[in-house]
């Protein structure tokens, strides 16, 4: 057949082919089949949440452990190298086991059931609500996101009582204060049906339910357990200052995945938190050595390491509450403040807060947490509320504020009375004198 014959033959037959074909291919949306439904779950989303879950155990193994053991005595290194660790292990597999379910599902305003322990009813199909309506997250993503910062909380709170406490006491404060404290104050803050969640309290990335949580509960155990024999008396140095600088700054690149993992959406607002995160951390650092050099004529690697945490704790409840210029001003009265509860107030009233848990943490999460409602004022450059008020946002603020606190420091203490009798809090003077590694875990971090 030649061309010209073919065309001759063919076109009309291909015209009557898409005749039949096109009304096909011009049906609506609406009457194609099921299966063509779009997904809720974007792959950036996934992908930055699974980041940001591994950025969270950076901030704790090596980092947190390596800025809290380059605090102390070279003869207890490894004794607080050995509790973030274990810590760290055993609340991930308490949180599968039953802290998942408690702190993020229906129960009542304070605490939530039992229907999703051992993750029960959890597939890779299952998704977890964002903050924007209809898209979602796997929920493996969120459960794993959320386990990190119930291993890192209780591990914040033992560096307020190091160099004197027992293994097996560390062990189980963590697991019963998880229990007890930490799930409780995640679900009412965090939890659509949590108490101070529908009060309208705001707290992005833990202000209330990680720093303020851990800081009352670390001033609560080093009253209990005590202070460290020669405290006061004595220089107790720390022995590796290059260590806590190399876990300070682990602790700052962590805390992106900290922070702006919490958005949970890779998108606008992510790239403000992970700003703020930056600005008030620098505003601290440079806030603490100055108010440092005024007061002590020098600034030094242990204050700007400080300074940083510092900073970190306050922007994290605003950091996706404050404009940029707001988380500079928030870093630095955070640092000025902290200083002065490390030294003048800790000194005036002696109690041994050995790394300073309260004086940064605490102390730092409540600037933090009644600054977001001032923040988060769109005249500020804040982000802004529904029907935003600041007197009112600021009540709340400290609502949720006094509630962690009391909650907190009543319940922590129980439980460090109830350890001492159970298990004993302190070991014998002649093993702390000798040093927790070799009498504890039987091996030194360092030999002569």
């Amino acid at each position: 057949m030649t061309f010209k014959t073919w065309t001759r033959a063919g076109i009309p037959a291909l015209l009557a082919a898409a005749a039949i074909a096109l009304p096909a291919l011009a049906q609506t949306p609406e009457a194609a089949p099921a299966a063509a439904a779009v997904s809720t779950v974007n792959k950036g989303d996934v992908a930055w949440m699974m980041t940001s879950t591994v950025l969270v155990l950076l901030m704790t193994v090596p980092g947190l452990a390596l800025f809290y053991g380059g605090l102390v005595r070279a003869k207890n290194m490894l004794s607080v190298l050995m509790q973030v660790l274990t810590i760290t292990a055993v609340m991930m597999l308490v949180w599968v086991l039953y802290g998942y379910s408690l702190a993020f599902t229906s129960g009542n305003a304070f605490i939530g059931g039992f229907e999703k322990a051992f993750l029960a009813g959890v597939t890779v199909e299952s998704l977890a609500d964002t903050f924007t309506k209809g898209v979602q997250i796997p929920e493996f993503a969120f459960i794993a996101f959320q386990m990190t910062f119930a291993a890192i909380t209780p591990a914040l709170a033992v560096g307020a009582f190091p160099e004197r406490i027992k293994f097996p006491a560390v062990i189980l404060f963590a697991v019963l204060w998880g229990t007890f404290v930490y799930f409780p104050i995640a679900h009412m803050v965090w939890f659509s049906e949590g108490y101070l969640f529908t009060l309208g309290a705001l707290d992005f990335a833990g202000g209330t339910v990680v720093h303020i949580n851990a800081g009352i509960a670390g001033l609560v155990g080093c009253l209990i357990v005590g202070k460290r024999i020669g405290y006061g008396k004595e220089q107790l140095p720390p022995h590796s200052l290059p260590f806590t600088m190399i876990g300070a700054s682990l602790l700052w690149v962590g805390w992106f995945g900290f922070n702006v993992g919490s958005n949970l959406e890779a998108n606008g607002l992510a790239t403000l938190v992970m700003v703020n995160t930056f600005l008030a951390t620098a505003g601290a650092i440079v806030g603490w050595l100055v108010i440092e050099w005024l007061v002590k004529g020098a600034p030094s690697m242990l204050g700007g390491a400080s300074g940083a945490v510092a900073g970190l704790v306050a922007i994290t409840p605003a950091c996706g509450a404050s404009g940029p210029m707001g988380a500079i001003v928030l870093g630095i009265i955070a640092a000025v403040v902290c200083f002065f509860f490390c030294t003048t107030v800790k000194n005036a009233l002696g109690y041994d807060d050995s790394l300073d848990v309260f004086g940064v943490h605490g102390i730092g999460g409540i600037i933090g947490a009644i600054g977001t409602g001032i923040l988060v004022s769109p005249a500020l450059g804040g982000a802004g509320v529904a029907d935003y008020e600041m007197v009112k946002q600021v009540l709340i603020q400290g609502q949720a504020t006094i509630i962690t606190v009391v909650w907190s420091g009543v319940v922590s203490a129980i439980i460090f009375f109830v350890l001492n009798i159970v298990v004993g809090l302190r070991p014998s003077a002649d093993v702390e004198r000798e040093g927790l590694d070799i009498n504890e875990h039987g091996e030194r971090a360092y030999h002569s």
